[in-house]
């Protein structure tokens, strides 16, 4: 949604805005000319990145100097953005506006160099797309941490190149878990994201990567400290089909539900099953109270939604429901998205 204008000094609507550097854009010091960017002085390095951070009291200190070398800066004709090398055979994980149509790539390096990547996929829902570059048993890959708890309130890390500044690193914490945006399971954060951060990092006090840093949601175009990356969880899912020339799907429960109206209860009401779904095949039926998706608890229909996304299709879970007020414990076999 655009900024709203009218011919009086007006409000401005806050709006979502992808964290992708055009190359149209130019960073403005005075009236007369945009500042020219030097390239910060780095070390090449030839060590693997070590899957634990060792607690300081410079803890994003000791995250930067872990992830940073597998933080990459990717250029199009278009623009550009970051990505994370998340696999010693050269995949790269990036968001996938920041590919677009591109079928290659420039990545520059953490020491330096640049070399052409070849984009394997893209997936434009999601907003996930995988890159490959020559891999080798020297290439620095970052830790992803899948199936990791996040905390709301705890140390988040975002690296990447705002406004064309690689290696950039700006910290905060996790404001939010398991945010659904447009179907999307996301980490709400306020570290810093601005327009050529997308497609990096959004790293724990581990150095392990927990989100691709995908969104801002903003009144003024900037960085308002909302902040959204997409759930390394479901990245994976995601790069995974791609890397294995895969459709890509998500899970599929198939059912609609409404808030339950006991307020006294938590859960979710079933109100619709899809016939021949994963739901149907199971049993779920209409009415059911869903109270907790594979032993974690269910508080509203978008938490729920998450979870699913969040999970491998045909992956096979336990929902717990309440029917006519007792408890009854379903297994059921998640279906795709077509």
């Amino acid at each position: 949604m655009a900024p709203m204008t009218s011919s009086k000094r007006s409000r401005r609507a806050p709006w979502i805005l992808l964290a992708f550097y055009s190359v149209s854009a130019a960073l403005i010091i005075n009236a007369t000319r945009a500042p020219s960017v030097t390239a910060p002085v780095v070390t090449p390095t030839t060590q693997q990145i070590s899957s634990t951070v060792t607690p300081s009291l410079d803890p994003v200190a000791d995250i930067a100097a872990a992830v940073s070398p597998a933080v990459v800066q990717i250029s199009t004709s278009s623009g550009l953005g970051s990505g994370v090398i998340y696999d010693q055979d050269g995949l790269i994980l990036t968001a996938a506006h920041v590919v677009q149509s591109a079928t290659e790539v420039d990545i520059r390096l953490f020491d330096g160099r640049t070399v052409r990547g070849k984009v394997l996929g893209t997936h434009e829902r999601t907003d996930v797309a995988v890159i490959k570059i020559d891999g080798s048993p020297d290439l620095p890959v970052a830790e992803l941490a899948i199936g990791a708890e996040i905390r709301v309130g705890q140390l988040a890390v975002a690296l990447g190149s705002p406004f064309g500044l690689e290696q950039t690193v700006t910290a905060g914490i996790v404001s939010a878990v398991d945010r659904n945006v447009s179907m999307v399971s996301m980490i709400q954060t306020d570290a810093a994201i601005n327009p050529g951060n997308s497609g990096g990092p959004l790293v724990d006090r581990n150095g392990r990567v927990i989100g691709i840093n995908d969104q801002i949601f903003t009144s003024s175009g900037g960085n308002d400290g909302i902040g959204f990356a997409i759930s390394i969880d479901l990245a994976v899912i995601v790069a995974d089909q791609i890397v294995a020339g895969q459709d890509v799907s998500t899970s599929l429960l198939g059912i609609s539900t409404v808030p339950n109206a006991d307020l006294r209860d938590p859960g979710v009401v079933v109100d619709e099953v899809s016939s021949g779904s994963a739901a149907d095949l199971a049993g779920i039926r209409v009415g059911d109270v869903i109270v907790s998706f594979d032993g974690e608890s269910v508080a509203d229909i978008a938490q729920l939604q998450v979870k699913v996304i969040n999970t491998p299709p045909g992956t096979s879970v336990e929902i717990l429901l309440l029917r006519d007020g007792k408890p009854l414990t379903i297994s059921a076999t998640l279906g795709r998205t077509p």
